[in-house]
């Protein structure tokens, strides 16, 4: 699996809309869908479902993605829209590793880009910092709007609103819950299962939430991947060669979530493996 971006949008108050503009609401829903379709395979994206007034997009960088969002709002800020109506869309993006089921995708990093879409408000793109980080763009303003937590999440997620020239950029906080702190959360890898119990024993007694562990490196970016957790804990060796795979999968975890600590362990000194996360 590699990296993708996922871009979700929705129609604000759509059930008002509707109210509003009677049998007007479908041609309303189909422009709006052709717009953001539109945008989205000009900027080498494809839409992977459409479902009522929600579109789900999928795009193979951040950039792409970042893109396509904001023409889509410029688009749709510059369509007529019948009886005077305002159609104003929210969206959001998050980047991430997801499976993939036929033609469509699940995973975490699919619910987590859902999220960051419910927490923006009509007529503005958040995203997340996974994808801001893979995605900066020099023409393309991004506002630090905190940490979040959202629904399902496992650990907050740092908000950025995107704007660029032409689209309105004054909008209320998201439509989440601000971050609150937490006890520190830990994964750990080590080969040894009696070790690895020594130690999550010690953390939890000392307050620490243990998110999972793992006994090889391949098995903890599951664990990461799944329950993000503030630090890894990681073996410099760790089966099937005991050489340097704990320190690969650290490399890994620091390229797939920089702001995640890792903290290496072991009883050689092996300071050139080391080094190679820095």
């Amino acid at each position: 699996m590699s990296d993708v971006t996922f871009l979700f949008t929705d129609i604000e108050r759509s059930t008002s809309l509707l109210a509003r503009l009677g049998d007007a609401y479908g041609g309303v829903l189909e422009r709006h869908r052709e717009l953001v379709a539109a945008d989205v395979a000009r900027h080498e994206g494809r839409i992977v479902d459409s479902r009522g007034d929600e579109l789900f997009a999928v795009f193979t960088t951040a950039a792409t993605g970042i893109e396509a969002a904001l023409a889509a709002q410029r688009s749709l800020h510059a369509a007529q829209w019948p009886d005077d109506a305002t159609v104003r869309v929210r969206m959001g993006l998050h980047t991430g590793r997801a499976q993939t089921a036929g033609d469509g995708y699940f995973g975490l990093a699919v619910h987590h880009a859902a999220r960051v879409a419910q927490a923006a408000h009509g007529a503005q793109v958040i995203a997340s910092e996974a994808t801001l980080t893979a995605g900066k763009l020099p023409h393309v303003t991004a506002t630090d709007l905190g940490e979040y937590d959202l629904r399902g999440i496992p650990r907050p997620t740092r908000l950025f609103q995107l704007t660029a020239v032409g689209l309105p950029s004054a909008f209320p906080p998201p439509n989440a819950t601000p971050s609150r702190p937490a006890p520190p959360r830990v994964a750990l890898a080590d080969d040894s299962v009696l070790l690895r119990e020594g130690i999550a024993a010690l953390l939890e007694e000392g307050g620490f939430e243990v998110t999972g562990q793992a006994g090889t490196g391949d098995d903890l970016l599951d664990v990461v991947d799944a329950t993000l957790p503030d630090v890894a804990i990681v073996d410099i060796r760790m089966p099937p060669t005991n050489t340097d795979e704990g320190i690969r999968a650290a490399a890994e975890i620091k390229r797939r979530h920089p702001r995640m600590g890792v903290l290496l362990l072991s009883q050689h000194i092996d300071i050139e493996n080391a080094l190679q996360l820095f």
